[in-house]
């Protein structure tokens, strides 16, 4: 992974844990969007879990690796 992609990773899974009321994990993806999102842009799931642990949690596992899923702005 590029150092410049990882930095931002990194940069946006701690700006997603120090706020993690502002923020839901996507059952479906595991991707982590804007709290009260309603149909992931990702994967068209409709179930979110919304537990600061879980969206923390998910934010540091996420920042730690490279992108392995297919985003919307991928698509494009």
């Amino acid at each position: 992974m590029d150092q410049g992609m990882a930095n931002e990773r990194t940069r946006k899974a701690s700006l997603i844990a120090s706020n993690p009321g502002h923020y839901e994990v996507c059952e479906g993806c595991e991707s982590i969007v804007a709290h009260g999102t309603t149909v992931c842009p990702n994967c068209h799931g409709y179930r979110f879990d919304a537990d600061p642990i879980r969206v923390v949690d998910q934010a540091l596992i996420l920042g730690s690796r490279e992108q392995r899923s297919v985003t919307a702005e991928d698509l494009a």
